[in-house]
């Protein structure tokens, strides 16, 4: 896995375009504009699915609450606590991923990714799985969750073949991957496999940090050098992968429960190095551009969440911590500043967010420090600290969709097809 990852090299190309692309971190193939046709929420993937997947993420976290906490009678197909869970794995952070990679796909091969009524079959099946999870049977809810990944795998493996993008294809690797994560998911909570529920779940997120370690070090320091007149980032090609290796390494030690000593010096070992490794980014030149510290300011949670993960190892802290500092700090931040950024390239608008935006970055990023450090230095603040995270998170993605709804729902200002 390792080593098809490290095949993502950014190209001298990328670090002049990257403001105005979507992620161009390989080199996009070269075609004529189509004309503009079609619904434009419907012309491109990242347009409903990043409406879907914010709006699931506003939404989903008040109702887990209010599960939580007793203000709501509904018996759903899961546990509460694995409906939640799991949902934020695979309903929001999959709805995101699904959005980035039908856009990405498109202009790293210059080939047409499902648009019309096929994408639009792809977000209702989506959300077929998202309602069936609050309403349906459990055999149902698990048939509809488990076709989309798939689906968009072979989409994608169909178009990069296509193009000959081969060093493309482990992204649809890491599909079927989270798609076998959440079988062995959905088999043992049928009682199929004798497997913890929670183990597929911690694997799914495991893999999608992966992706964000490798996909940061290519994007953050090229956005950062792309603003950033003279500046060279250079990364040692050993030092990324004894990064790699060590957090996928210590991940999978955790996975497997291996003895406690060894996983948590792994995962410790893995923190100090991307400490090291966002040290050499020079976060500091990027406080006066919201758009870039965001990313840095994620990131940072990554070494934050290794470290508590190595701290539970030894049972000092509660997993529960690294987990949401992984969910919440990493993911959600990631997720937050990417969701802004590729919107406002990909509907032809300036990479200068403004203030809900920023706004927006701060609530995510409080939503982390209220869930996870909160409840560590004060546990009687914990159910207050829940509370609070919560309303910061739903208020961040609500602005999003205040801000961005239009915008994604509306043409292109430049007037090109996408």
């Amino acid at each position: 896995m390792l080593n098809a990852f490290n095949k993502f090299q950014p190209t001298a190309h990328c670090a002049s375009t990257m403001t105005t692309e979507f992620l161009p971190i390989f080199r996009a193939a070269s075609a004529p504009a189509p004309t503009p046709q079609g619904l434009a929420v419907l012309r491109l993937g990242f347009r409903p699915f990043y409406l879907a997947g914010t709006l699931f993420a506003a939404l989903a976290v008040p109702l887990w609450l209010a599960l939580f906490l007793g203000q709501v009678a509904w018996t759903l197909p899961l546990p509460p606590l694995l409906w939640h869970a799991h949902e934020m794995l695979f309903g929001f952070a999959v709805a995101i991923i699904v959005g980035f990679l039908l856009t990405a796909a498109k202009a790293w091969t210059g080939l047409q990714t499902p648009r019309g009524p096929a994408l639009a079959a792809l977000v209702l099946l989506w959300l077929a799985a998202r309602i069936a999870a609050l309403v349906g049977p459990y055999l149902l809810y698990a048939a509809l969750d488990l076709a989309l990944l798939p689906l968009v795998a072979a989409i994608l493996v169909r178009i990069l073949l296509k193009a000959r993008n081969h060093r493309n294809l482990p992204l649809a690797l890491i599909l079927v991957l989270l798609a076998l994560a959440n079988l062995l998911f959905h088999l043992a909570v049928l009682g199929v496999l004798a497997l913890s529920v929670m183990t597929p779940l911690y694997a799914a997120l495991a893999l999608v940090l992966m992706i964000e370690c490798v996909m940061g070090g290519r994007v953050i320091p090229s956005f950062t050098m792309a603003v950033t007149p003279g500046l060279k980032l250079v990364a040692s090609p050993a030092w990324e992968r004894l990064t790699l290796g060590a957090t996928a390494l210590g991940l999978l030690l955790w996975l497997l429960a291996a003895p406690p000593v060894l996983s948590a010096a792994l995962l410790a070992l893995a923190s100090g190095l991307h400490v090291r490794r966002l040290l050499g980014w020079r976060p500091g030149l990027t406080l006066k551009r919201p758009i870039l510290w965001i990313l840095h300011a994620a990131y940072a949670w990554i070494p934050v969440a290794l470290a508590l993960l190595a701290l539970a190892q030894c049972g000092w802290v509660s997993a529960s911590a690294g987990v949401h500092a992984l969910g919440l700090g990493a993911t959600g931040g990631l997720i937050i500043g990417m969701v802004t950024r590729t919107a406002r390239g990909h509907t032809g608008r300036p990479l200068l967010v403004s203030r809900p935006e920023v706004l927006a970055y701060g609530l995510v990023m409080s939503a982390a420090v209220l869930r996870v450090l909160l409840p560590l230095l004060a546990p009687s603040l914990y159910l207050a600290a829940l509370l609070a995270a919560g309303l910061a998170w739903s208020a961040a993605f609500l602005i999003y969709l205040w801000h961005y709804t239009p915008w994604l729902v509306g043409t292109r200002l430049d007037g090109k097809d996408g």
